[in-house]
């Protein structure tokens, strides 16, 4: 008897979610329920799916709203009604405009109009799919109505949102959020009636009873609703079945393809190699995973085409036919990659192909797939409302000022002091703690489905502007839809652009082929750079974490850094298995300690598991699971999939297995804890392989054109570190760096020689059509000859003009900043009128100023470069109030081994994290005065006692330790140093 239910999906307004409303209706002997979200269907798909379990029958709709004013609700009779509204929806989400009050006629679809929008309306004629919703709160007023004559019109419409006065507070709460008030202030029409709750099915007839009609006009209207999609295990993939338009094509152009890519991928085709294939391209065809493989293919193809680099990873990248058909450059004979974890008979879902391209690029191939393929959309996300997120919007509309909400999302308070306001905000905060606040997209998955997308959900245009599905990735692979992954990566960027620097600034060392990965992978300076961890600016290597690791580990070849790539991820260290490795690694006996089957799955990591198809192995060969139920394991190792009934199964499984082979419970669970802990977070190996590969480029560049792969860095938005980093790199490598200019700078830093020049992009307050403005008048009129001859030509405001001059962008005049900026606020005493192509026939006649003599200092410029670019070019030691009292350095570490040292160091990283019993301790990554890196540890007491306070330089006390040859130092002390006086202020 409910057509008109909420869950949270009606983001900002619902309160619990679609298995909480299926529960609510079982405890209230409901039959049939419809979910009807407003302006949403995100829930629809698992409300469908779930609902079995209950045994409901799920109805879907739509609650249209205009600014959550209710206009009608809308039910699908069937799947090309629920297609019919979602087309409506999307078209008005799409163009950005209101809703119309009469809702269009639905061949598929019945439209329910609340009792008080007919009257408020005048509505007067309904189409046969037209009905009139009365609510248990409007009978009085449908009494005195005229359409209570209309009997075959009038229907219950008895909303649902709330289950009890908790979720109505909660639910006002998110309304005050969503129109960013104070809760005080929130209207009541923007608010939900408190009587919106489900009843049991025979008390709300009870209060129809006298409208008898009205309760057989629902029970009839439930019945000719009913929709079905295929959720069972085996079901047929609702991808794009044909890349030709027959399958039998498709056959032939994949072994067609496979062929042509055998001798360019292998100068001796081996029977290893043919096997393989074979073996692949039966399974493949046979699981009809022939047009995802060709479709990748095309999309690989064109980015080829464009001349965009790109890395092709993921489990796909375990599969030979991928690396024939270059979508993945990692052979799977040469790593002897896990095939079953490419691809098994048990399978249902297709293999990942992650890819990566530019981040400069990865628009165009986006906009390529939606242009080239028929139902096409970006996968939906839910970004949930976090913490301290909901602390600081409940503090908000509660009216508490910022220090409080501040201390509250920080932990910082103690609840049984607090008073009744903030109790109610921390209680609160919990309550929405991970409830949908608003669909995004996911990272980067992409559907191309065989039928429109509009037939599972309805779809958003988000500014990116391609159109974009309201469910996930979870929900997606529940119905059968598998998302090709397209992700922007400023890793390969830095790479094109340094092999074009390279062209330019030093075309007579061009000559290399940046793919010649063989040649790379046994060049001794490349693996020289890998095992003393000097790595900065190179793709995935260059993190204080994996420092530490490939200097304890000694890594020193390609396959050490694939190991390492997947060692680093979370799971294999909290596992306690990175250590683990370590030791292994340097102790052969250590390696026998290892169960016989671990060791013989795993010989090359030495019986520890570190690849995700470690995780498959293991579960089929050590605990005996099929290969399904193990792939059901790995899949199940993160999100919400971890909660489902499946994995729960097959992890019962596990154990129960184990002990049928008769294994000791410390290992059982040993060996469960390291599955646990870390499968949902280490790669595939053909993914770190993939990884390795790009980190060997950016190795092979920061080897032999440092300088130029720096700039490159710098100019794609750099890595893990701050941009001062790099250019401090690029500093100790003997480059020579000049200030923005406007006569030589370009938007991005460029390179001559050994000189760089950094770019007007630098300058944060530097508006972009100002140095657009400023480089197309150049490139057209020539360089600029003075002060006068920049303000003639460019229409440019006092501000960002000041902006110029004080970071000295006319030096090229020979005149004093200070003297400029006069001049400047002289001349400029006007608006700036707007940029025209055409040449001024007369030049304003300037007034010429006698000024003091006036004097900028190098520390006065070295602040406005800390106010332009966030940093100052020479560094922070120079503008220490007090120099340092010692001249110790990174270098002399070894020096101090198991000894106390007293060191100046600038913090460029840092990482909190905490000890296992919940104590706060952090890691920090420092430059010293000469410009060399080294590493800290505080542990809780020293954490607890002196906390890093951000960026600057501190003087530190600690004890200097060694692991494996990596050296660190235990700080006892730490102190933050003060800078002198802005000298332009004092």
């Amino acid at each position: 008897m409910y057509l008109n239910c909420h869950s949270y999906y009606s983001l900002r307004y619902g309160t619990f979610s679609e298995i909480e409303l299926l529960e609510l209706a079982k405890k209230n002997h409901v039959e049939s329920l419809a979910l009807t979200d407003i302006n949403n269907t995100s829930a629809c798909l698992n409300f469908v799916r779930k609902a079995r379990e209950y045994a409901i029958k799920p109805i879907v709709g739509i609650d249209f709203r205009n600014n959550h004013q209710p206009l009608y609700v809308a039910l699908a009779k069937n799947n090309e009604g629920y297609k019919e509204l979602n087309d409506f929806l999307s078209f008005h989400a799409h163009q950005k405009i209101d809703l119309p009050v009469l809702a269009p006629h639905f061949k598929h679809a019945f439209v329910i109009y609340p009792l008080e929008q007919v009257i408020a309306i005048h509505k007067t004629e309904f189409e046969s799919n037209e009905f009139i919703g009365v609510s248990i709160k409007e009978i009085p007023k449908l009494r005195f109505s005229k359409y209570v004559h209309l009997k075959e019109k009038l229907v219950i419409l008895q909303p649902v949102t709330f289950r009890n006065k908790k979720d109505f507070n909660t639910h006002r709460l998110l309304r005050a959020i969503d129109n960013n008030i104070l809760l005080s202030r929130l209207p009541i029409e923007q608010q939900a009636s408190f009587s919106e709750q489900m009843i049991p099915v025979n008390s709300i007839k009870e209060h129809f009873s006298e409208f008898d009609f009205i309760n057989h006009n629902t029970e009839h209207l439930l019945k000719e609703c009913t929709i079905d999609f295929d959720f069972s295990k085996n079901k047929p993939s609702l991808n794009q079945k044909t890349y030709t338009g027959t399958i039998e094509e498709d056959n032939k152009l994949l072994r067609k393809l496979c062929q042509e890519g055998l001798p360019y991928r292998y100068k001796t085709v081996t029977q290893d190699v043919t096997d393989r294939l074979e073996k692949e391209l039966a399974l493949i065809i046979k699981m009809n995973f022939v047009a995802y493989f060709l479709i990748n293919w095309r999309i690989i193809n064109y980015a080829r085409e464009q001349g965009y680099y790109y890395v092709g990873r993921g489990s796909g990248a375990n599969s030979i036919v991928a690396y024939l058909l270059r979508i993945t450059d990692v052979d799977p004979i040469e790593l002897d990659l896990y095939f079953e974890r490419f691809i098994n008979t048990h399978r249902t879902s297709p293999p990942d192909f992650d890819v990566d391209f530019s981040w400069r690029d990865r628009q165009d191939v986006t906009r390529f797939i939606f242009e080239e393929f028929k139902n096409v959309a970006l996968l939906g996300a839910y970004v949930t409302f976090h913490y301290k997120g909901a602390v600081r919007e409940i503090g908000k509309v509660f009216g508490l000022p910022k220090f409080e909400i501040d201390k509250l999302s920080e932990g910082d308070y103690n609840y049984n002091s607090l008073d009744h306001i903030h109790k109610l905000v921390v209680i609160y905060s919990q309550l929405i703690q991970g409830m949908p606040n608003y669909i995004s997209i996911h990272a980067s998955g992409i559907l191309i489905s065989e039928q429109p997308l509009h037939y599972y959900s309805a779809t958003d245009l988000p500014p990116k502007g391609f159109p974009t599905v309201q469910f996930d990735m979870i929900i997606a692979e529940d119905l059968g839809l598998y998302k090709y992954d397209i992700l922007g990566q400023r890793g390969l960027a830095k790479i094109k652009e340094a092999i074009k620097i390279i062209a330019y600034n030093q075309p007579e060392k061009a000559d290399f082929d940046i793919h010649d990965i063989k040649r790379f992978k046994e060049d001794p300076n490349i693996n020289t750079l890998i095992k003393e961890a000097k790595c900065l600016a190179c793709f995935y290597v260059e993190s204080p974490a994996m420092r530490m690791l490939l200097s304890k580990l000694k890594t020193d070849n390609y396959l050490g850094l694939v190991a390492a790539s997947s060692i680093i991820r979370p799971g294999v260290a909290k596992s306690g298995m990175m250590r683990e490795y370590i030791l292994r690694e340097h102790d052969v006996e250590r390696r026998k300690n290892s169960h016989p089957i671990m060791l013989d799955l795993m010989e090359d990591t030495y019986g520890i598991m570190v690849y995700q198809e470690d995780v498959i192995k293991v579960a089929h060969f050590f605990a005996k699971l099929t290969l399904d139920e193990a792939d059901v394991l790995r899949r199940g190792m993160s999100g919400k999939f971890r909660s489902r009934k499946e994995f729960k199964e097959v992890q019962d499984k596990f154990i129960s297995n184990c002990r049928a082979e008769g294994y000791a419970e410390s290992l059982i669970f040993e060996i469960w804890n390291q599955v646990s802990s870390f499968a949902g977070y280490a790669f595939p190996k053909g993914h770190s392989a993939s990884y390795a590969v790009e980190s060997y480029q950016s190795l092979f560049l920061k080897a032999y054109f440092p300088i130029e792969y720096l700039v490159a860095t710098l100019n794609n938005g750099g890595g893990f570190y701050r941009p001062e980093v790099y250019l401090h790199e690029a500093m100790q490598l003997g480059a020579i760096v000049l200030t923005p200019c406007i006569n030589t700078s370009n938007y991005e830093h460029i390179l001559k020689g050994k000189t760089i020049f950094l770019g007007l992009m630098i300058l944060r307050d530097l508006d972009h059509k100002t140095i657009e403005t400023i480089l197309m008048d150049r490139n057209k009129e020539g360089s600029y000859s003075s002060l006068d001859d920049f303000i003639d030509r460019v229409p440019i405001g006092i501000e960002q003009m000041s902006i110029l001059i004080k970071i000295d962008a006319f030096r090229f005049t020979q005149k004093n900043k200070h003297e400029l900026l006069w001049e400047a606020h002289f001349k400029l005493n006007h608006t700036p009128t707007p940029y025209t192509n055409q040449q001024l026939l007369f030049h304003e006649k300037r007034t010429k100023y006698e000024l003091p003599e006036l004097i900028t200092s190098s520390l006065e410029m070295a602040f406005e470069q800390i106010e332009s670019f966030g940093f100052p070019v020479c560094g922070y030691y120079p503008i220490l109030a007090s120099p340092p009292a010692n001249k110790n350095r990174a270098l002399q570490l070894k020096e101090y081994l198991n000894k106390k040292i007293d060191i100046y160091g600038y913090l460029i990283a840092m990482k909190n994290t905490r000890t296992h019993n919940g104590k706060r301790m952090s890691f920090g990554t420092f430059l010293d005065q000469y410009g060399d890196v080294f590493d800290t540890v505080l542990f809780p007491p020293v954490q607890e006692k002196y906390r890093l306070k951000g960026k600057g330089i501190y003087r530190m006390y600690g004890k200097v330790v060694e692991e494996f040859g990596f050296l660190s130092i235990e700080i006892i002390k730490i102190v933050k140093q003060d800078y002198i006086q802005d000298p332009r202020y004092s």
